[in-house]
């Protein structure tokens, strides 16, 4: 095993020497940073405010405020992914974001109404989703077939851990700035100003160097979006053919919905139950990001063995027996120190399984359909969140303490183990690919 990491290790060496590789990672890495900058200042203004009383259904409404309309646009995303060149849409989505960003952080100033804000903090989502989608789906153009398990590993995993360390400069610059308002509006520029970097990172790739393949492309846009409808059926039934795929990403769905569940739970413990001071609980949730950012860190180290080790779907199997283990020790005490712990092994069988699913989709749908496939991804990511906000308002008490939304997550957890590893075993050639 020390062998294969060694080995994974100097895979993700040779990347770097993948000039363009490398300009699409600066791409994600400020990209992310900036998104990571954003999300605290939000989560600073909305949640952690002083003068806010904070419910586990408030929560659940800003996910869905948030979230939910993309599953509207995610359709359109998709089949815009396919005809648009996805450098341009990486230049101008963060010239977008930027805009908006700092629309926003004017309208924190001017303490103008909830509903406001919120539009103004839906519009840098909505971009938002365009770029990740466009950022998985472009991958294969920069690095070879043979490369592919360690790009995924080592882009999006890369790409979270800048978001973390977003979260600690939005956090660096609130403590340094003076109370109100006016800090939280800071920080959004902060993002703007960040966002404005990644788009000057894509110019450094070429226009046409992310694809699609020109006979893909639909020059005009009505006729691209008349064709949404038609685009989404075919990229639905191009993923029917492709069962492995299909089952990976239903199979990470429900990962992503326990994900989501914990998170909301942990956000409650933190403002609530582990300290009357919002501070300190905006403290404790910034460790356990971190903690979840590491996590995210080593299954980019193991993936690439594991995956090759016990195969994709295989190794999905174990990281979610893994978690639904984990879950109930660590998570029913519900003592910080052990919720903590709760972040890191999760977020490590988290990101475990979505890189294999990454590298699964990317391998088996064909690069005509991999931005409608990658945004019904995004999609289900967002409505699986923000089920799990859902349910966890209706389980949660004010506190966030409730040991039957820890069960129901290890019972969901072990189910979808016992699934998967079916999907692997009737696919006995899985399990040996990687």
């Amino acid at each position: 095993m020390a062998e294969a990491r060694t080995g994974s290790i100097n895979d993700a060496r040779t990347l770097l020497h993948f000039r363009d590789f490398r300009r699409l990672l600066a791409v994600r890495l400020t990209s992310q940073l900036s998104d990571g900058i954003y999300q605290v200042a939000l989560a600073g203004y909305v949640v952690f405010s002083p003068e806010s009383e904070t419910s586990p259904g408030a929560i659940a409404a800003a996910m869905a405020v948030l979230l939910l309309p993309y599953s509207l646009l995610g359709p359109f995303v998709g089949v815009l992914l396919d005809r648009w060149k996805r450098r341009q849409v990486l230049l101008y989505g963060n010239v977008l974001r930027a805009l908006f960003a700092a629309a926003t952080a004017a309208l924190i100033v001017a303490s103008v109404p909830t509903w406001l804000f919120y539009l103004s903090a839906l519009c840098v989502t909505a971009v938002n989703r365009f770029v990740l989608a466009g950022l998985s789906a472009s991958l294969p153009r920069v690095v070879d077939e043979e490369r592919l398990v360690i790009a995924n590993s080592v882009s999006p995993t890369a790409g979270t851990l800048a978001a973390t360390l977003g979260g600690g400069v939005a956090i660096a610059i609130r403590v340094v700035s003076p109370d109100g308002a006016a800090a939280d509006a800071l920080v959004v520029l902060a993002a703007a100003a960040i966002y404005l970097l990644s788009a000057a990172a894509a110019l450094r790739l070429q226009r046409e160097q992310l694809g699609p393949d020109p006979s893909f492309l639909q020059p005009r846009l009505r006729a691209a979006l008349t064709d949404t409808a038609r685009g989404l059926l075919m990229g639905l039934r191009h993923l029917r053919r492709r069962s492995v795929a299909a089952k990976s990403l239903a199979a990470v769905t429900l990962l992503r919905f326990c994900y989501g569940a914990l998170t909301v739970m942990l956000l409650m413990l933190c403002r609530y139950a582990w300290s009357d001071d919002v501070s300190d609980g905006m403290a404790l949730l910034g460790v356990a990001l971190g903690l979840s950012g590491v996590g995210f860190f080593i299954a980019a180290v193991i993936t690439p063995w594991a995956a090759q080790r016990f195969g994709r779907l295989g190794y999905m199997a174990l990281c979610a027996a893994a978690a639904a283990v984990l879950t109930l020790v660590l998570g029913l005490p519900f003592h910080p120190a052990s919720m903590l712990a709760a972040a890191f092994f999760v977020g490590m069988a988290t990101q475990s399984a979505k890189i294999c699913t990454d590298t699964v989709v990317q391998s088996e749908v064909d690069d005509g359909f991999r931005g409608r496939v990658f945004a019904l991804y995004d999609m289900l990511y967002n409505v699986a969140f923000v089920g799990a906000a859902a349910v966890a308002a209706v389980i949660l008490p004010p506190d966030g303490r409730s040991p039957m939304l820890v069960v129901l997550v290890a019972v969901l957890y072990g189910a979808t183990a016992l699934a998967v590893r079916r999907f692997a075993r009737d696919d006995g050639g899985e399990l040996a690919r990687s």
